[in-house]
C-alpha cells in the first residue's frame, strides 16, 4: 500500500508514442485501486468528464481521463463535431495506449489490467482501445458510443463489454446498435451485454444536459451497472 497522495486530483502528463500526452488523474482516498481510463465526449475534457472521473475515484478506482483535444473544449455542437472530425482515430488510439501504459505502471494501480469507460465519441474509442490493447483491457464500457470502432477489427477485443444505449438516440440509432451488438457477439472474445434504455436520447448520462436529454433515473441505473461490472472484472 502507498500513502494517500497529497493531491488526489491532478493534471498529469504521460509518454505517448515518443511524445507527451496530458490528462486528468483522480485517485481514491485509500490511495490505491484498479486502473480505469475515462474517455471524453466530443465536447473535450470538460468539467463534466472531470467530475465523472472524480466519481469513479470516489468509488475506489484510479481514474485517468486523457485530454484528446490538447486543452480545447466547447459546448457548441458544430465546433464539437469539427473537433471530433479533426481528431484522427490513430492519434486518439496512441494517446489512449499511453494512458494504459501510465496506469499499469502507476504505483497506485492494483489491477493487472485496466478498464475503459467512455461517452459518445469516447464510447466509440473504448472499443478502439479494447480492440488494439487486447488483454491489457479488463473491462470495456461504451456509453452511447459512436464512431471510430468501424476502423478497427473488433476481433481484437478480449475484455467483456457492457454497452449503454438509448432507444431514441439519433446519433446511435437502434439499427446501428443492433449491428454493433451482432458484430461484437460474432468477433469479441469476452462476454457482450448491450443495455437499451427505453425512451433515452443521446447523452442521457450527461448531467450538464447540453442536448436536453439527461435522464437522472436512467443515469443512476447505468452508473450502478457500470460499477458492478467494473468491480467484477478488474482485479
Amino acid at each position: 500500500m502507498t500513502d494517500t497522495p497529497q493531491n488526489p486530483h491532478q493534471n498529469v502528463s504521460f509518454a505517448s508514442n515518443g511524445g507527451t500526452a496530458h490528462g486528468y488523474l483522480a485517485t481514491p482516498e485509500s490511495g490505491t485501486g484498479p486502473g480505469l481510463v475515462v474517455i471524453q465526449e466530443w465536447w473535450g475534457l470538460t468539467e463534466h468528464i472531470k467530475d465523472v472521473t472524480d466519481r469513479f475515484a470516489a468509488e475506489g478506482f484510479v481514474a485517468l481521463a486523457p485530454d484528446l483535444y490538447g486543452g480545447r473544449t466547447t459546448h457548441d455542437s458544430d465546433e464539437a463535431g469539427q473537433l471530433m472530425q479533426d481528431l484522427p482515430v490513430t492519434k486518439a488510439a496512441t494517446d489512449l495506449a499511453g494512458a494504459v501504459d501510465f496506469l499499469l505502471s502507476h504505483d497506485a494501480v492494483t489491477s493487472s489490467t485496466v478498464g475503459a469507460a467512455g461517452f459518445c465519441m469516447g464510447g466509440g474509442f473504448v472499443l478502439v482501445l479494447a480492440a488494439q490493447q487486447g488483454d491489457r483491457i479488463g473491462a470495456a464500457v461504451p456509453f452511447y458510443g459512436v464512431g471510430g470502432y468501424d476502423q478497427v477489427d473488433l476481433a481484437g477485443i478480449t475484455a467483456p463489454v457492457l454497452g449503454h444505449f438509448g432507444t431514441e438516440d439519433g446519433f446511435a440509432p437502434p439499427e446501428q446498435v443492433d449491428a454493433l451488438e451482432a458484430e461484437l457477439q460474432a468477433k469479441a472474445k469476452g462476454s457482450v451485454e448491450i443495455v437499451r434504455y427505453p425512451g433515452a436520447g443521446h447523452a442521457f448520462f450527461n448531467d450538464e444536459d447540453h442536448m436536453g436529454t439527461y435522464d437522472a433515473d436512467l443515469a443512476k441505473q447505468a452508473w450502478a451497472r457500470t460499477l458492478e461490472f467494473l468491480r467484477a472484472n478488474l482485479a
